[in-house]
């Protein structure tokens, strides 16, 4: 089945990337290798397959990296900042031995994250960024801002380059859903006759909040009014897909989200969604697990870690890179 040349790169990268993430029969070196680590991984929320997904790959780093146990806790939903803070400080004073945070905002975690820096406890961040890049050892994440850019590229040939579009925006402070939805946009910028709609609701954190979200504008903008959507996240495209079902409206918009499930996988079969660009969560929380052990065992890591984004279309979705990107083991 014909797949893209860039959705064949992507995908290759990355399963070279998680073979390389399974060798576990190096030495140990460095200080603190002997000592068993308590990592705590904090993400933005338990409830969504992405997060599954995440404490999957944390799971993994837990079992296949020698003296790591991690600690799993998150708010219930993604709009709970005070619990997010709460539980980092709670962290910093049980005095874990390093935190893999997954922050709601990009600025309200900064205090947080700075004070467990200062007791000298090392934080790496994954998926989504601080605005403070001095208070962290390392981000592992999406280049969300191309996933975007994907996106919008991709709905662009669905429309054939014209048409209407609308953008349902996530959360303020939600800096890797903001990054996507700046792509998106940039990248729209350049296609002078797709108009967008709708660039300035935000949709929320939970699928019914984004149903209700969804439901307005395309009440707001009735048939024949809408040519293509953008959903940034699986939260947000789920609530987005029962708002369009309700109205009869499925399927007849082109229709491109970010992040999969089996719902939106068997939307897309249906012909209801058009595309999904899809990250590596057990890679990603894989990944940050990984760095803050080397880091505190006296190995230099970088900055920043990139791993990979990947458009799923109706083309490639059965292709077996893809099918374990988008069913990836769960714990």
């Amino acid at each position: 089945m014909r797949r893209t040349r860039l959705g064949a790169v992507l995908v290759g990268g990355l399963l070279l990337a998680a073979a390389g993430c399974g060798k576990t029969d190096e030495p140990s070196a460095g200080p603190g290798a002997a000592k068993e680590l308590r990592l705590a991984v904090i993400p933005k929320a338990t409830m969504h397959i992405f997060w599954r997904s995440i404490h999957a790959g944390a799971r993994k780093a837990e079992r296949e990296i020698p003296g790591v146990r991690v600690i799993w806790q998150g708010p219930a939903i993604e709009d709970d900042r005070g619990a997010q803070i709460s539980l980092l400080e709670t962290f910093v004073q049980k005095r874990v031995d390093g935190i893999v945070l997954a922050p709601l905002d990009d600025k309200a975690l900064i205090a947080p994250v700075r004070a467990a820096q200062a007791a000298g406890i090392p934080v790496v961040i994954i998926d989504s960024d601080l605005a403070d890049p001095q208070a962290y050892v390392s981000f592992v994440a999406t280049d969300n801002r191309e996933g975007g850019r994907m996106a919008a590229r991709h709905l662009a040939r669905l429309l054939g380059d014209k048409g209407n579009v609308i953008l349902l925006r996530y959360l303020v402070g939600s800096a890797s859903n903001e990054n996507r939805e700046r792509g998106f946009l940039e990248e729209m910028a350049g296609h002078p006759n797709i108009r967008i709609l709708s660039s300035d609701q935000y949709g929320g954190p939970t699928v019914e909040t984004a149903m209700t979200a969804s439901e307005a504008l395309l009440a707001k903008f009735g048939e024949g009014q809408v040519d293509g959507l953008f959903c940034p996240n699986e939260p947000l495209a789920s609530g987005m897909l029962r708002a369009l079902a309700a109205a009869g409206r499925a399927g007849r918009i082109k229709f491109v989200g970010f992040d999969a499930s089996d719902r939106l996988m068997e939307a897309m079969k249906k012909g209801e969604i058009h595309a999904l660009v899809v990250q590596n969560p057990v890679r990603m929380a894989y990944e940050g697990v990984k760095t803050v052990v080397d880091h505190l065992r006296g190995r230099t890591v970088p900055k920043r870690i990139d791993t990979g984004v990947v458009l799923v279309t109706p083309q490639n979705m059965t292709d077996p890179e893809i099918d374990h990107l988008v069913h990836p083991p769960l714990e």
